[in-house]
């Protein structure tokens, strides 16, 4: 697997434990609905929260979050539209964006709440 596959993949993980820790219960994770691949999605009440995970292993080109552009949101909105339909949800959904950075040592995690709007 490519470094930067493997460095995703730990990204993800990161992002889920990191909610975890803070009362979400993850529902989806990477859940794929035509174009669009959905990472996590959790839940917290009634708050259905569907997170991008963005991993960078430098801040050279940017940050992490300025990497989510307005056709991945589009299919993001799409497939949740899809998600919430067939299981038949009664939630608020909510976009949001896990930004993480790797370190020297460890990993600098940033939880962007309402970073988009569905439109």
């Amino acid at each position: 697997m490519a470094q930067h596959n493997e460095l995703g993949k730990k990204g993800e993980q990161l992002a889920v434990d990191f909610l975890l820790k803070n009362d979400y219960d993850i529902v989806e994770r990477n859940y794929r609905f035509d174009k669009a691949e959905v990472d996590i999605i959790a839940q917290k009440k009634d708050v259905l929260a569907v997170i991008e995970v963005k991993t960078r292993s430098t801040l050279d080109f940017g940050n992490p979050q300025d990497f989510v552009k307005p056709k991945q949101i589009k299919n993001l909105v799409k497939a949740v539209d899809e998600y919430v339909t067939e299981n038949d949800l009664d939630v608020e959904v909510r976009f949001d964006i896990i930004a993480i950075v790797k370190l020297k040592q460890g990993f600098e995690i940033e939880h962007l709440e309402n970073a988009f709007y569905h439109f």
